[in-house]
């Protein structure tokens, strides 16, 4: 399934990479991987995971400032996964606002466990308040399949697409800013992350056919941002 989740591995010993991608993809989830901060940085921008595994011991930094980073621009499900096994440092990495806290050694059934606990627990969260679906005309979203379609078709978007789309969707009739939605689809900003925006944006219209101007279900106030119905 092209929308399956995609897991962020942040650690530099890259046998324990290795051995957590094999079990990962095993159990049907997309990996990718970064041996420090900065690599994972650019990750999260680029590839827009789902969840993050991250080490607290990285080359470049330590993994409370990824935690800081993220948290800064995301709720992303985070969990460390860390040879220090004091317990002020799980206090600190809980506190900063890790989703969860595992000491290595490590057994990848719990692991496989908690990534489903916290996957669990992002659904519950995102359905408080808000429908599992949106629908408007014949343009229908579920959020927690992650499948758009218009009519009785599949609508086909990539990650990025579909994560600009959700994000409309689930605060439709509010106008969110184009630095909003790149905060919130990229992480961080950059010169080009209009840019981005606005291609990525150009291609859900297309897929979703609209033409230019018709604004069927997303409306564009220049200069400002985007909202939807």
């Amino acid at each position: 399934m092209a929308n399956k989740y995609r897991i962020l591995i942040i650690e530099d010993e890259i046998n324990i990479v290795n051995f957590i991608k094999v079990k990962l993809e095993a159990n049907g989830y997309q990996t990718i991987s970064a041996n420090g901060m900065r690599d994972g940085i650019m990750m999260l921008t680029s590839h827009c995971p789902d969840l993050v595994i991250l080490d607290l011991g990285l080359p470049d930094a330590d993994g409370m400032e990824v935690i800081q980073i993220i948290r800064k621009h995301s709720l992303l499900p985070i969990i460390v996964l860390s040879a220090r096994s004091g317990e002020m440092d799980k206090v600190q990495a809980l506190d900063q606002g890790a989703n969860d806290y595992m000491t290595k050694p490590f057994g990848t059934e719990e692991l496989l466990a908690r990534i489903r606990s916290v996957f669990r627990n992002q659904i519950l969260m995102n359905s408080v308040n808000k429908s599992e679906q949106y629908i408007s005309g014949k343009l229908s979203i579920d959020f927690a399949a992650r499948q758009v379609f218009m009519g009785e078709e599949e609508i086909h978007l990539t990650r990025t697409e579909f994560s600009i789309l959700a994000l409309l969707a689930k605060n439709s009739g509010k106008l969110l800013s184009y630095d909003e939605i790149i905060r919130q689809v990229w992480f961080l900003s950059d010169d080009g992350s209009i840019k981005k925006l606005q291609v990525n944006m150009a291609n859900i219209r297309k897929k979703l056919g609209e033409t230019p101007g018709a604004n069927l279900y997303i409306f564009n106030e220049l200069g400002v941002g985007y909202r939807m119905e």
